[in-house]
């Protein structure tokens, strides 16, 4: 079976004069608008990034599942995987494909679905008040140097435009339930890429 053609948003460039951000949206990104999101609570301090991986199925890269998921466009038919997923309703507000090629699905000024039942520096709910990022990859494996690059990047820019103070894992804001970015990730490298001090990263400080 032939999976569906991708329907993409049409990406309208920033303004001359602009920066890097609209309205919550990222200027190097490439915009795919998600239906799964909604306005984050009245007040909140968007101080948390979360990273994550994922690739649909497990192990396979590349074939535009992970995009499909997140608008609502996979075929649950397609592979007996998608079975254990079918019907979820999720999405990130980023995506980095192992190639380093950046996505945007949800405005940082919104909440994205992507943490679950989770908990971090004493506050619960972690969508409620974080950037959400996927790394194509397997939780436990290792990630490619364009998709390092391609994060710092991204990271550099939510820094400048909100007042994150902590970067965590998926498994640092849901332990026990979540495994990814998992031991193949590279903290260490991105605390250097961003020169950030250990009290950021939770397996550090």
């Amino acid at each position: 079976m032939q999976p569906k053609r991708l329907m993409t948003s049409p990406e309208t460039p920033l303004p001359q004069g602009a920066g890097l951000w609209r309205q919550g949206w990222y200027r190097h990104a490439r915009t795919m608008a998600s239906p799964n999101f909604n306005q984050r609570p009245a007040g909140a301090r968007v101080d948390l990034v979360v990273i994550h991986s994922i690739s649909l199925p497990p192990g396979e890269f590349g074939n535009g599942n992970v995009q499909r998921l997140f608008t609502n466009q996979l075929d649950w038919d397609a592979h007996p995987y998608f079975q254990s997923v079918r019907g979820l309703e999720v999405s990130a507000h980023f995506f980095i494909s192992r190639t380093g090629a950046l996505w945007q699905f949800v405005s940082c000024d919104d909440r994205a679905w992507h943490a679950g039942q989770s908990a971090y520096r004493g506050q619960n709910q972690c969508n409620d008040d974080s950037i959400g990022i996927e790394l194509e990859g397997l939780e436990g494996s290792i990630f490619e140097a364009p998709q390092y690059e391609t994060l710092a990047s991204l990271c550099a820019a939510i820094l400048q435009a909100y007042p994150v103070a902590h970067i965590a894992g998926h498994e640092h804001i849901a332990p026990g339930r979540k495994l990814d970015p998992g031991p193949g990730f590279d903290w260490l490298l991105l605390q250097d890429s961003l020169a950030l001090p250990n009290r950021y990263f939770p397996r550090l400080a």
